[in-house]
């Protein structure tokens, strides 16, 4: 069967070509997309080789990731259901993760891809009255939901977001929504000031002024979590000594070959260390619930919308950032 997709097939090269896709089976939902939205980070360290797979780092020594189809989270038409699949009608507006990619692909699986032959498992029903569009990053916003939930929270606890992209604005309006004081840093002023803040809550760019200063005098007896969205273990690591006893470290980055922590400084303190990864169902849908209560924004990060056969400007984009780039929409209109 063929199709179009967003194709890596050597480092920092992307195109928009024909590839072939499976056939569907009668456990199979067909997908003809509309728009899906890049994730950033993950896309981009798999378009520079720097993943195998998923959280796995490329290794010196290990054949080249190529070619794959990066991505993970579009919207669109459905066109085709299986017979065993029920619940899903054509001509319905859903939401799919991966779909399945013929066998030159590394990866059997891939996001960027249309006509999209999809497991029902991984397709889920827009409510009535959402914006379709508000759900085409489900899974980096369940990434984002994870992260703010992953441990328990006591209203008023003081909890620091580490980074600015789409997964610390996610991680700090889920840890908002649960009554936490949240701290976000970054180094964007464009990105921070998303961020819709409290008298009780602060955005700290780090470039002008100290995190750990300004973490020290917003919550001068301790901070409850620190969720690291910007796969910098250092910076993890320097609020530990701000940390209450019992507290807990969350990590949602990517630190390729290099994620090492001191475990010696947790225990002076009994730390927790979380490491999110992936995504469920129930988590999915927890997280599609809270979008459609409007309790988790997501169009508002919305920088760029670009035509899917400017993929590679798209990319060159996020990586070169030469201008404030953040949440990017490919429109296969």
């Amino acid at each position: 069967m063929k199709a179009h997709a967003v194709v890596a097939s050597a480092p920092n090269v992307v195109e928009f070509v024909d590839v072939n896709v499976p056939e569907p089976s009668e456990d199979d939902v067909v997908i003809r997309v509309t728009h899906s939205w890049i994730s950033n980070g993950t896309e981009s360290s798999f378009v520079r080789g720097e993943r195998v797979s998923g959280d796995t780092p490329w290794r010196e020594g290990n054949p080249p990731p190529f070619p794959i189809v990066p991505g993970y989270q579009k919207i669109g038409i459905v066109e085709w259901v299986g017979r065993n699949v029920s619940d899903v009608s054509v001509g319905e507006t859903v939401f799919a993760t991966v779909s399945k990619l013929a066998g030159e692909f590394l990866m059997p699986f891939g996001g960027h891809v249309s006509p999209a032959v999809t497991p029902r498992s991984q397709v889920w029903k827009i409510p009535d009255g959402v914006d379709p569009l508000a759900v085409s990053c489900l899974v980096l916003t369940q990434v984002g939901y994870n992260c703010g939930t992953f441990t328990p929270v006591v209203p008023g606890d003081a909890a620091v977001v580490i980074g600015d992209g789409m997964v610390g604005h996610w991680a700090a309006q889920t840890l908002m929504y649960r009554g936490a004081r949240v701290m976000m840093t970054g180094k964007h002023d464009e990105r921070l000031s998303l961020l819709k803040v409290s008298a009780e809550d602060r955005v700290v760019n780090i470039l002008r002024e100290d995190p750990l200063q300004a973490a020290k005098e917003w919550a001068p007896t301790g901070l409850r979590l620190v969720v690291d969205t910007a796969g910098s273990v250092s910076s993890l690591e320097a609020f530990i000594p701000l940390m209450k006893r019992g507290g807990d470290l969350v990590s949602a980055g990517f630190y390729g070959t290099k994620g090492y922590i001191d475990i010696q400084r947790m225990r002076d303190k009994e730390l927790s260390l979380h490491a999110p990864a992936g995504w469920t169902k129930e988590k999915m849908d927890q997280t599609l619930a809270l979008i459609a209560r409007g309790i988790i924004s997501t169009t508002h990060l919305i920088t760029h919308r670009l035509p899917v056969s400017q993929v590679a400007l798209a990319f060159d984009l996020i990586n070169s950032r030469r201008e404030h780039v953040l949440g990017v929409i490919l429109d296969w209109t």
